[in-house]
């Protein structure tokens, strides 16, 4: 079988995107799974290769992607050509970049659509400089999301062999608690189980996280637990999903870190970011599902301070085109063919 096409949206070219993104397809290891194909602006990928001292073969090819190459000493590059380098002052926020950063995902977007590219690592964007540029979108998720017409699509944590769903995400912890009812819970389940078939895995068993301390034992440490985690996964499990917990946070996710539970589900947002991050910051990869495509991203910034420095680091690059060359083949033959 042919290896997937990955399409890598170029980001915000004020940030560390195309550094990491030159850096990352200089290694020789990702070409054994996938073929990556950037899409962004000529001039940025020059800058990125004399800025990190690198030699590429920039192959610039046209929609149909009929001649792209796979190996370590060429980039192939659909070149938007909507901005130059010129006059872009490195790691500041510039209405342009955010402007240039939004067209790059649009287009990376319709060459998914239209079946050219098997899934998306994206790279990073900045707010600031999407808001200045009247991007009416607060992130990559809320684009793809839009540009789809796909109504609130999950993210998944994916580090080694721990996955993390989130019950919520961008909201304060006193609203994280209260959003733990049984009704969520419950549908999270259902949704989550749905989104690990349409990466192709079936077999195993969800965790449930606790929210309070020792999963608030039997009701002595706060009733979260008593009065909906558990009859939410009850119920679930009346339904015949696989799902177990809630177990205790502080033991949860370095259980299924070694194979005991084929994923997690997070309470709140930093209670999942912590334990991935902490397992390994660099290799830990945000996942979108429930888009038409698959998309992987890095789990940092566009790093302003160290742009155009060349010191940033791919690793978190090369794990997200890794992570999409995995699941993408699966994830693009079951959402298409509403296999859930």
């Amino acid at each position: 079988m042919d290896k997937p096409i990955i399409g890598v949206p170029l980001g915000d070219i004020a940030g560390i995107g195309p550094e990491i993104v030159v850096k990352a397809l200089k290694e020789e290891s990702i070409y054994r799974f996938l073929t990556p194909v950037v899409i962004g602006s000529k001039d940025a990928i020059c800058q990125a290769l004399e800025i990190c001292g690198l030699d590429s073969r920039i192959n610039v090819v046209d929609e149909t992607l009929s001649k792209v190459v796979s190996d370590s000493s060429t980039i192939n590059l659909v070149d938007t050509g909507n901005i130059g380098v010129a006059g872009i002052k490195m790691g500041q926020v510039q209405a342009q970049c955010g402007k240039a950063a939004f067209d790059y995902i649009k287009r990376t977007v319709e060459l998914a659509m239209d079946g050219k590219i098997d899934a998306v690592a994206t790279t990073p964007i900045n707010k600031e400089s999407l808001k200045m540029a009247g991007i009416d979108y607060i992130g990559h998720t809320e684009i793809l999301a839009g540009l789809t017409g796909t109504k609130d699509p999950l993210t998944m944590f994916e580090v080694g062999n721990l996955r993390i769903f989130f019950l919520s995400r961008h909201v304060s912890l006193r609203q994280a608690c209260d959003l733990v009812t049984k009704e969520r819970v419950l549908d999270y389940i259902e949704r989550c189980t749905r989104a690990l078939k349409l990466l192709g895995i079936s077999e195993g068993t969800m965790a449930v996280a606790g929210l309070n301390p020792h999963s608030g034992e039997n009701g002595l440490f706060g009733r979260e637990e008593v009065d909906f985690v558990v009859p939410a996964i009850k119920e679930a499990i009346l339904k015949g999903y696989r799902v177990e917990g809630p177990i205790g946070a502080d033991s949860v996710f370095y259980l299924a870190s070694k194979g005991k539970y084929n994923s997690v589900l997070s309470l709140y947002h930093d209670q999942g970011h912590i334990a991935a991050k902490t397992l390994d910051f660099e290799r830990t990869i945000s996942v979108t599902i429930g888009l038409p495509f698959l998309r992987t991203s890095v789990d940092h910034g566009t790093a302003f301070d160290i742009a155009g420095t060349g010191k940033a680091s791919a690793v978190s690059m090369v794990e997200a085109l890794l992570v999409a060359g995995k699941y993408a083949r699966n994830y693009k033959v079951n959402y298409k063919n509403n296999i859930l």
